[in-house]
């Protein structure tokens, strides 16, 4: 192990982590506006959006987040849609993170008790106020632990931006192998950049639950 070129290369794979938190960080803000959105659409079933939405889900999750920037990054500007290679990925993980949020979000949603929204009604609050006041809050709890897990994978789904030239964590990686032939020293770097960026991810998810669940006692 040459730890002489690991303590040269540290710098590249911060600018390269930098990097990819800001897409990263894009693409799951994004995503979960889409994601709620279509979360509350098929939850309450409006006509023609919760079909749109169904559909879209289903392609977003049946189809690979590679292929999805291919067809954004090569096939798009023969249409005469040309984008950025980083404008590329926000938008594939936005597309791809958005299914994944909605499931979240819908779950939690449909997790909400019956009576919660018909104590509601009693009151006489409207629908679109049972949502916010009574639904939304509680499906926000119920959701952390798949939010959470969902920041995760789009943040590991990052490492093959760079088949669309993104000077991510990878393709600082396969660029360091292929000039100097340092295989051992790139990998462990890639590594250990991937579980600095997740560890707080984890963290942040745990102690969030907790607080959660102790809320809902009072504590």
């Amino acid at each position: 192990m040459d730890f002489s070129f690991i303590s040269r290369a540290i710098p590249l794979y911060v600018q390269a982590a930098g990097l990819t938190i800001r897409i990263a960080a894009a693409g799951i803000l994004l995503s979960s506006a889409v994601g709620l959105a279509c979360a509350v659409i098929r939850y309450e079933k409006i006509p023609v959006l919760n079909a749109a939405a169904a559909a879209y889900v289903e392609l977003s999750r049946n189809t690979p987040l590679l292929i999805q920037l291919f067809f954004l990054y090569f096939a798009l500007p023969r249409l005469g849609v040309k984008l950025s290679s980083q404008q590329c990925c926000v938008i594939g993980l936005t597309f791809l993170g958005g299914s994944y949020m909605e499931e979240t979000f819908r779950s939690a949603l449909a997790a909400v008790s019956r009576v919660q929204i018909e104590a509601g009604q009693c009151v006489g609050l409207r629908r679109m106020q049972i949502i916010r006041f009574i639904v939304l809050p509680q499906a926000f709890s119920v959701s952390v632990p798949g939010f959470c897990a969902n920041v995760m994978f789009l943040i590991k789904e990052t490492s093959v931006f760079s088949a669309v030239a993104v000077a991510d964590l990878m393709y600082v990686a396969k660029d360091l192998i292929g000039l100097y032939y340092k295989t051992d020293e790139a990998l462990v770097l890639l590594v250990a950049s991937y579980f600095i960026l997740l560890l707080p991810v984890t963290i942040a998810g745990a102690w969030a639950e907790r607080r959660l669940r102790h809320a809902q006692f009072g504590g």
